[in-house]
């Protein structure tokens, strides 16, 4: 492969992965601002436990999306200078507020929740847990606005051959960004759903004897399955309404939308090839919508058995097929994101700034070089993940050190009097 080729290649490996992260980050901090809610209402001390134990696993899984999410940045501006002299004064805007104001505050909240445990009243504790999950979510807006304006370059003019930021509320207002955030933030409570449903179905199928804690987080989890893979769907459809017209073409496989998106390109810029590969587009497509008819029809079955107490308890082959179930919400993530991204090409810029133009200029051997570094690191990282977050879950709520009651350190016993 070429340098664009590896480079392309790395950026797909980096920032999917570091995709996975945040989904799941998402997901989880919700629950645990719903389940820590719950319990500052109500006094429940399973509650309680749960926050703790569901806290630590989100605590574990967001140091790493931090740890992945900075090693992405900078393979973003060692591979992509083009794209970032070119139009790094717009979309950068958005970047800029997503580090400065969203990351610096969820991390700054975040420090409070985890270390103010038996410290803070109670109910000023449940408020830093929800302006953690709100600023995960500002987090992500502004990243889709900054995607968003990728997909749907707007509010914006050309100054000296680079892109100059005109008007701010149309980069917000984006519609290729703000359907999209939508549906990348149901996607994540899927993400969230499944993962605690299937920890849960684990312990329920071992007989731990934590049975009404585990049942409890089951119900939650797939509580929300069902509603958050409605919602995606219908946000995903709604994207479809501010999809690129190549892009369309390319999903629909009709010749005649092909030629008429090809023709009106080049018409506009000049000769050359404007088609994304349809075989991509297609299969990245069809393997997300396949996924979610399957994750909708596990939660429809799963929201009408998760009211027996029978089944929830003793059902067996519903809690393997649950705990199988965890990756399945990732891997719909993954396939709908390479369909976003995939259907864009040629343009990094749509329609004004082409991939092979926004590349670093870097030789092949560096590129391979670089892409090994970086594979191998995410590889790391991505295998350590899933060490401590399964070492954790299968450890169960007893092994959680987050939130525990400090005991008094023991003094020395007095000196003998005589």
């Amino acid at each position: 492969m070429h340098a664009l080729e590896l480079a392309r290649l790395q950026f797909a490996l980096t920032a999917g992965a570091h995709f996975l992260f945040v989904a799941l980050t998402l997901g989880l901090a919700t629950l645990v601002a719903v389940i820590q809610t719950r319990a500052t209402l109500s006094g429940n001390p399973v509650h309680a436990r749960m926050t703790r134990y569901w806290g630590q696993l989100y605590i574990v899984n967001y140091a790493m999306g931090i740890a992945t999410g900075l090693v992405m940045e900078f393979q973003f501006g060692l591979s992509w200078s083009g794209l970032t002299t070119f139009a790094g004064n717009v979309f950068g805007a958005a970047l800029a507020i997503e580090t400065l104001v969203a990351f610096f505050v969820e991390s700054t909240f975040l420090g409070l929740w985890i270390f103010g445990w038996n410290r803070l009243n109670r109910w000023a504790h449940l408020a830093l847990i929800w302006i953690v999950t709100l600023t995960a979510y500002a987090s992500a807006f502004w990243i889709m606005i900054a995607n968003g304006f990728l997909q749907n370059p707007v509010g914006h003019r050309v100054t000296s051959g680079v892109l100059e930021l005109v008007d701010f509320g149309a980069l917000v207002a984006n519609p290729a960004a703000l359907t999209a955030f939508a549906h990348v933030m149901c996607g994540s409570m899927i993400v969230g759903a499944y993962f605690m449903a299937g920890v849960s179905a684990y312990h329920l199928r071992r007989r731990t004897a934590e049975q009404d804690f585990f049942r409890k987080s089951l119900r939650i989890g797939l509580g929300v399955a069902l509603p958050a893979t409605v919602l995606t769907a219908v946000f995903g459809g709604m994207g479809f309404e501010t999809m690129q017209p190549s892009k369309i073409a390319a999903w629909a496989g009709d010749p005649g939308l092909l030629a008429e998106a090809q023709a009106d390109m080049a018409a506009i810029h000049g000769p050359g090839d404007y088609l994304p590969v349809q075989s991509w587009v297609q299969t990245s497509g069809r393997t997300m919508m396949a996924l979610f008819v399957l994750m909708f029809l596990v939660s429809l079955v799963s929201f009408v058995l998760m009211w027996s107490r029978r089944a929830a308890t003793r059902l067996r082959v519903w809690h393997w097929l649950l705990t199988a179930m965890i990756p399945v919400p990732f891997a719909a993530m993954i396939a709908g994101w390479l369909f976003r991204e995939l259907g864009r090409q040629p343009w990094a810029v749509y329609g004004l700034l082409k991939t092979s133009d926004a590349v670093s200029h870097a030789t092949t051997v560096q590129m391979r070089i670089s892409l090994g570094v970086f594979t191998g690191l995410f590889g790391v990282l991505i295998a350590v993940n899933y060490w401590l977050l399964a070492r954790q879950a299968r450890r169960g709520p007893d092994a959680v050190a987050l939130g525990a009651a400090e005991t008094p350190e023991r003094l020395p016993a007095p000196a003998p009097t005589f």
